[in-house]
């Protein structure tokens, strides 16, 4: 039997999507990033493969990875196919409006509370231009999930990726004035042990709190309380509603505290260890970068640099 010609107009966009497939892990997650259908994908992977003659794919009912012959293919594939995405992207942005998608994930309360405005005055600047938000505080992977950006919590970034500086947080303790109250206010953080304390849970025990000041000795404080979650927002709402004192980065706090529906504790006494104090703009390394992911990069660092209110 003879088989057909190969023709490379034929071969690219297989090719390309296999490569997609690689990065996602499933059909379903690869699908979402092309704009196609899953049974599209599953269809052009399967021509694919009867042309290469060899299984490429290995599929199970949870998971699909590459046979040995299909990540043979796709690591050959994956510089060519970057440097033509690369070369292509930095044709079209030479001159003209800024345009294309930029791909961001964020944790959660900084997100909705703090970055959301800025995206969409951006928007407002740049209409050709579309941001996907992905709000969660699971830390993704930008290469291998498709991300241009991705804002950070956290003083440890890795080295593989380009970081830039953000802006600058600081936990601070609140607690309503119906707690305050009911129950007091502590004077020293080492009152804080006979209080209804609301925390991020670390582990199964109760956490210690851990507090300096200029001219006395740290101070740690085991605390305790009725409620514990691994989100900020959540424990803000939980002290709004009078349930206990709770330590909160000052983006979830801002807001309450301005309105007084929230009011500060023990402001002479700094918080360590609690959380990351410096929120940072990070992106995989690059030779060429959008200029829409600059200009959205240019955009936020910007805006948080300026004084608020």
């Amino acid at each position: 039997m003879v088989m057909d010609e190969i023709t490379p107009d034929a071969l690219w966009l297989p090719l390309y999507w296999l490569t997609v497939l690689a990065d996602r892990g499933s059909f379903t997650r690869a699908a979402e990033q092309l704009g196609v259908s899953k049974a599209a994908m599953s269809q052009k992977i399967k021509a694919l493969e009867r042309q290469a003659g060899v299984p490429l794919v290995s599929r199970t009912t949870r998971s699909v990875r590459l046979t040995a012959q299909g990540e043979k293919l796709v690591a050959e594939l994956r510089e060519p196919f970057s440097h033509i995405s690369q070369s292509f992207a930095a044709v079209r942005d030479a001159s003209g409006p800024l345009r294309g998608r930029i791909r961001v994930t964020a944790p959660v309360a900084f997100a909705r509370q703090q970055l959301v405005p800025h995206v969409t005055g951006f928007l407002r600047a740049h209409p050709q231009v579309r941001v996907q938000l992905e709000v969660s505080d699971r830390l993704v992977s930008l290469v291998s999930e498709g991300y241009d950006l991705a804002i950070r919590h956290s003083d440890t970034l890795p080295d593989s990726h380009i970081a830039l500086p953000l802006c600058t947080t600081e936990p601070l303790l609140v607690a309503s004035p119906d707690y305050l109250r009911h129950c007091g206010q502590p004077a020293t953080p080492a009152s804080l042990a006979a209080h209804h304390c609301l925390y991020y849970p670390r582990g199964s025990a109760p956490p210690d709190w851990h507090f300096t000041r200029d001219g006395d000795r740290p101070v740690s404080v085991r605390v305790s309380g009725p409620f514990a979650t691994n989100n900020s927002e959540s424990i803000r709402d939980a002290a709004l509603a009078g349930l206990g004192i709770a330590l909160l980065p000052d983006f979830s706090a801002r807001g309450a505290l301005e309105s007084g529906a929230l009011c500060r504790l023990l402001p002479d006494w700094q918080v360590r260890g609690a959380f990351a104090r410096q929120i940072s703009l990070l992106r995989p390394w690059a030779p060429q970068v959008p200029r829409a992911v600059t200009a959205f990069s240019q955009w936020l660092r910007a805006a948080f640099a300026a004084p608020s209110g």
